[in-house]
C-alpha cells in the first residue's frame, strides 16, 4: 500500500521517559505500513519549512520554540496542512528547566487541550465515543496498558475516544478539531513500547494521521 501523504515526525531526546531515539522508529514503522513516506526528525528549525509535508507528527514534549519555528508551524495548520499529536505533545507546560504556568497560548488553541497530570501505567479500556466519523468509524474498543494521560480540552472539539480508568474515571483520549483551514487530531496515547505496538491505538493514530492529511482513512 502506498499513498501520496509525506509527513514530518518530529520529537526530540530532552526528557528520558519520552525519548524520540526510541520512540520516533515506532511511529514511523506504524505511518509507513499504511503507505505514508514519512522522515523522522530532533530539530525543530524543520518546522520553520514545511513546504512539500501533508502532516506532521508531533511527539516533543518540551514545547519551546523560536517565534520562526512556532509560526511556521501555526501557519502551516491554518492553510490547510495536517496536524497529529501524539501523547507528550500536549504538554504545553513542561521544559527542559522545569514548568512553565501556564501552556503555550497559540499551542493550546491549535491543538484544543493539554495536558494537566497522569497517573501511573496500568491497563485500562478506551471505547468509541463518537463513531460518526472518518477517523473513528471502523474503530473497535480496546485495551491498553499505558500512561492515562488527565487533560483540560475545549468543548468544541469532537472527542473520538474515551477511557475507563480506574482512578481517573471517563476522560477524553483522542479527539479531533479544526485550526484554521487544516486538520487537527489528538491522541493521549503513546507512552511507551507496549502503546505503540498496541493494534487498537495503532489503527486510532493511523486513521488520524491519514484524516489530518487531507483524506479519509482508507485513502
Amino acid at each position: 500500500m502506498t499513498t501520496d501523504i509525506r509527513a514530518l515526525i518530529i520529537g526530540g531526546n530532552r526528557f528520558s521517559f519520552h525519548r524520540f531515539d526510541r520512540m520516533g522508529p515506532l511511529l514511523e514503522e506504524t505511518v509507513t505500513s499504511i503507505g505514508v513516506n514519512a522522515d523522522l526528525t530532533t530539530d525543530r528549525d524543520t518546522l520553520t519549512d514545511l513546504d512539500g509535508y501533508d502532516v506532521i507528527v508531533d511527539y516533543t514534549t518540551d514545547s519551546t520554540l523560536s517565534d520562526e519555528q512556532l509560526d511556521g508551524l501555526l501557519s502551516f495548520v491554518e492553510a490547510g496542512g495536517g496536524y497529529a499529536g501524539v501523547h507528550c505533545a500536549s504538554d504545553l507546560t513542561a521544559t527542559v528547566d522545569g514548568h512553565r504556568d501556564e501552556p503555550v497560548p497559540e499551542l493550546r488553541d491549535m491543538i484544543g487541550g493539554h495536558f494537566l497530570r497522569h497517573p501511573s501505567q496500568t491497563t485500562f479500556a478506551v471505547k468509541v465515543a463518537y463513531s460518526h466519523h472518518p477517523v473513528s468509524a471502523d474503530l473497535d474498543d480496546f485495551q491498553v496498558w499505558d500512561e492515562p494521560y488527565v487533560v483540560d480540552y475545549d468543548d468544541d472539539v469532537t472527542v473520538l475516544a474515551r477511557m475507563d480508568h480506574p482512578e481517573v474515571g471517563d476522560a477524553p483520549v483522542s479527539w479531533v478539531t479544526e485550526y484554521g483551514d487544516g486538520r487537527v487530531f489528538y491522541s493521549s496515547l503513546g507512552h511507551d513500547y507496549p502503546a505503540h505496538v498496541n493494534d487498537g491505538a495503532q489503527a486510532l493514530l493511523q486513521n488520524g494521521v491519514r484524516w489530518a492529511a487531507g483524506g479519509p482513512p482508507d485513502e
